[in-house]
């Protein structure tokens, strides 16, 4: 029984330890390395100029090493009508196969040998400058332009697809570092630039896994710049490198990654720092310390390679099955805000605080109540971005469209619960004196790494306004006609004649003064002969029965001034 479990203990070690050991491989030299390619950012042009012959302009640049074999060959019989010029500094022998509409020129005091069995007539020699720029200017003088120059490094075959040669944009061939592989209208093929040791678990990833590529500079290496594209969407890469290392990358496909280098973003300006430590540049450290970073069984590539020149450009995608080819910016980090944006964005709205149920688009939302978004994108990588909210606008939809400024207040949000996120609140309380009830809610943003901050471009949504917002209403205003007019004056004189008639049928009936009696007496007292004399005041108002006295005295009184006077 005892031989039994020991028998079975050692068969399960056996087991874990296979399946341990099945994780890691060890890389092999090869000649070529189905993932990874390897190629220097070198001098060059790509412009849209075309002659009015319909004929391009391009330029060939061949470099040779010294140790390399100086054989090339140019396939351009399907190539469109094109004048070649081919320049090197070193003594290099070419093979050419060309159609009627291509013709080349060379220096006469070249050292490039050419050889064919046909169109010897189109292979012209004539005097022009070596330099670069001179070379540009000459081409420029002579042909009118130049549509593209390229700098090769041990080139064995350059082949003509076909494709027009021309590219949207400037017609000016400004000098500057490319990447000569992006130019579709050529394929390039050159000795290694590097040496490879590649390997592989030989496991199939799950549908939905990512890729994960793993890149490895031993450490009695050079020290490097290496500009990454990489033309694979869903993948992740594992990158190391001896000390003073930079990983640049070119594009990013939703990739994710690490490093023990700094990393530079296009989008940023700043570099990111290291997120691991690994000194060991042994494969099986590299390769165990890859999955344990992505928390992975298994990875698609390891490769190992040594890099001859300071300054090299690293592909990586699937050779047999190429992405479709796109325009590169040459590796310059700086921020422009008409990028595509390496962050997409999302708004999400909400009606509380707790940020738990979120509203759908097509739902209205009450214009009287206090709205919470939070504003979320992709992880860029193992690199916690943070999200900074810059100002928000509201446009109405409707025919006449309107925009308005939207205030808002950030909202606390943790970093466990607000990974590459943000949060605020704003009202709507503004948009009730205005009708439209549909309106696009913008928000500009800006995407930071410690201190530093880059454009993040716009995140937009739609917003629906569940109660109308009417018009302030104006003053109610009668509008008289000449009738109405008519009708109150006559109506005001009417009242008038009526008043005037019951006062007087009040003075027949009671004999009481009237308000015109007593205004008649006090214009007819006699008026004081020197300012020091007081006028007697009427003190009060005679009853009825002295009424007919009262005013027979105030006759006498009236009488006797003039017959004394007489």
């Amino acid at each position: 029984m005892e031989g039994q479990v020991a028998r079975f203990a050692l068969l399960l070690c056996i087991t874990v330890a296979a399946s341990a050991s099945s994780q890691t491989c060890d890389p092999m030299k090869v000649d070529d390395n189905p993932w990874v390619y390897v190629g220097e950012s070198l001098i060059g042009c790509w412009t849209s100029f075309i002659r009015e012959d319909k004929a391009e302009v391009h330029i060939l640049n061949l470099n040779f090493a010294a140790t390399e074999s100086k054989m090339f060959s140019l396939e351009m019989t399907n190539a469109k009508p094109m004048n070649l010029i081919l320049t090197s500094p070193d003594t290099a022998y070419g093979l050419y196969n060309i159609n009627t509409d291509v013709n080349i020129y060379i220096n006469n005091a070249s050292t490039i040998t050419l050889h064919a069995n046909q169109h010897h007539s189109n292979v012209h020699k004539q005097d022009f400058p070596t330099q670069d720029e001179e070379l540009v200017k000459w081409a420029t003088h002579k042909f009118g332009g130049v549509t593209s120059f390229t700098t090769i490094r041990n080139l064995k075959t350059v082949s003509s697809t076909g494709i027009k040669g021309t590219k949207p944009g400037s017609r000016n061939c400004i000098l500057k570092n490319e990447d000569a592989f992006e130019k579709h209208f050529m394929k390039i093929e050159t000795l290694p630039m590097a040496s490879f040791k590649y390997c592989s678990t030989q496991q199939q990833n799950r549908g939905d896994e990512a890729e994960l590529h793993i890149i490895n500079i031993p450490e009695n290496s050079i020290t490097c710049n290496v500009s990454l594209r990489i033309d694979t969407e869903k993948t992740s890469v594992f990158l190391r490198g001896p000390q003073g290392t930079t990983w640049t990358f070119l594009a990013l496909k939703h990739t994710q990654f690490g490093s023990n280098n700094d990393i530079l973003l296009p989008s940023m300006t700043h570099r990111i720092q290291p997120t691991f430590t690994l000194n060991s540049d042994n494969a099986e450290d590299v390769q165990r310390m890859a999955l344990n970073h992505f928390k992975a069984s298994t990875f698609t590539s390891y490769t190992e390679l040594k890099p001859e020149k300071s300054m090299v450009l690293l592909v990586l995608g699937k050779k047999d099955n190429p992405a479709v080819t796109e325009t590169v910016p040459a590796p310059v980090i700086a921020i422009t805000t008409n990028a595509p944006h390496q962050m997409p964005l999302l708004m999400q709205l909400y009606t509380s605080p707790d940020y738990r149920s979120p509203l759908d688009p097509n739902t209205k939302v009450q214009s009287d109540k206090r709205i919470y978004a939070e504003i979320s994108g992709h992880t860029l990588g193992d690199i916690f971005l943070t999200i900074k909210v810059i100002s928000c606008f509201v446009r109405s939809t409707g025919s006449c469209p309107v925009e308005k400024e939207l205030p808002f207040m950030p909202e606390t949000c943790s970093l466990n619960s607000c990974p590459n996120s943000t949060r605020l609140s704003f009202s709507l309380d503004q948009l009730q004196e205005l009708t439209s009830t549909t309106w696009d809610l913008e928000c500009s943003v800006k995407l930071c790494y410690s201190e530093k901050c880059g454009d993040g471009g716009r995140v937009k949504r739609n917003l629906e306004v569940s109660q109308p917002c009417l018009q302030p209403s104006t003053p109610t205003c009668f509008d008289f006609g000449l009738p109405g007019v008519l009708g109150i004056a006559f109506g005001g004189f009417l009242i008038g004649v009526l008043l005037i008639g019951a006062l007087w049928f009040i003075k027949i009936k009671t004999g009481y003064p009237t308000a015109l009696d007593i205004s008649s007496t006090a214009a007819n007292l006699p008026r004081c002969p020197c300012s020091g004399a007081k006028r007697q005041p009427v003190s009060t108002i005679p009853s009825p029965s002295e009424n007919s006295s009262a005013n027979a005295s105030i006759g006498s009184t009236q009488s006797t001034p003039t017959s004394s006077m007489a």
